[in-house]
């Protein structure tokens, strides 16, 4: 975010929220590109179009005056939360998440969320 505020600073910035948006929609492409292509990842390749992807919905975080950190930080709390419920619920049960489906993991996943 500071790289792209720097960049700002110097006139290097889009001039609409739509255009930024159009850059995250292209990034999107570009990263799945990478897998349809061949079906197999070149690491290298993928982590450069990703980190392009993470660049630009930070930057369009910024444009619509988001922070970011704040953002991913609530999103980590929130999955740890509901993760936590789901092992505890599996716990009750005498289940452990390894031995589960995805299925049966989801119908916990779905009440943390209500909670």
């Amino acid at each position: 975010m500071r790289i792209q505020e720097k960049a700002r600073g110097a006139g290097f910035d889009w001039e609409e929220k739509e255009q930024v948006w159009e850059k995250v929609k292209e990034e999107m492409d570009e990263f799945e590109s990478e897998f349809r292509a061949t079906g197999e990842v070149d690491v290298e390749k993928a982590e450069g179009e990703f980190g392009d992807l993470l660049f630009s919905l930070v930057n369009y975080a910024r444009f619509i005056e988001l922070n970011p950190e704040t953002a991913l930080e609530r999103t980590n709390k929130k999955f740890m939360k509901r993760f936590t419920y789901l092992e505890e619920q599996a716990k009750k049960e005498g289940k452990q998440l390894k031995d589960m489906t995805l299925a049966e993991m989801d119908v916990y996943w779905e009440q943390a969320k209500r909670l």
